[in-house]
């Protein structure tokens, strides 16, 4: 028992040791594993301190610097070679879809220091959100739920609920209307 807790201040921490761990565990038990391993990986990460959701698919070539600062939602889907860079939280909404390639990056460095100093912000993706194909959400942002940030997008400011936002930097180009399901 007491180990347990020894790995859990580690992992709070952040520590070198679990900071190589993990990368290991990625690159040796993660990306390997079959396509259908959801569950396999949703240990991993788990067990790693990520708070993941129910039915959550992390598909295997996913990358992850800190699963300890993510939080993903029931039923969300995080695609092939999607990064979660983590410096900061990222909180991912339940049914919310990240896409292959997409960049979800909590840090980045301030332009007008000279020293180019480095500035982290949390992410927050909402429920029901879709990030498509090689977007990049940028630190500190809000992406609302049920918003739409169109393939190969730059978000560079918040995107409001049900918003559809596309281009570099990606702007609000309309708002997504729900079919009745029939």
């Amino acid at each position: 028992m007491h180990l347990q807790y020894d790995l859990i201040a580690m992992i709070s921490r952040g520590s070198s040791f679990i900071i190589v761990l993990w990368d290991l565990i990625q690159t040796c038990l993660i990306h390997p594993s079959p396509h259908i391993f959801f569950g396999w990986r949703r240990f991993w990460y788990r067990l790693f301190g990520a708070q993941i959701g129910r039915g959550v698919l992390i598909r295997k070539s996913v990358r992850c610097n800190y699963p300890w600062k993510v939080v993903i939602g029931d039923f969300a889907w995080i695609g092939d070679e999607a990064w979660l860079y983590a410096l900061d939280h990222i909180t991912i909404g339940a049914h919310a879809v990240i896409s292959q390639q997409v960049y979800i990056c909590t840090g980045t460095h301030e332009i007008t220091d000279p020293h180019f100093g480095l500035k982290i912000a949390p992410i927050i993706i909402g429920e029901g959100a879709w990030i498509a194909l090689g977007a990049l959400v940028m630190p500190g942002l809000t992406v609302g739920a049920g918003a739409v940030v169109g393939a190969r997008s730059v978000l560079t400011h918040s995107a409001v609920p049900m918003g559809i936002y596309l281009g570099t930097p990606a702007k609000l180009v309309g708002t997504r209307l729900m079919n009745d399901a029939k």
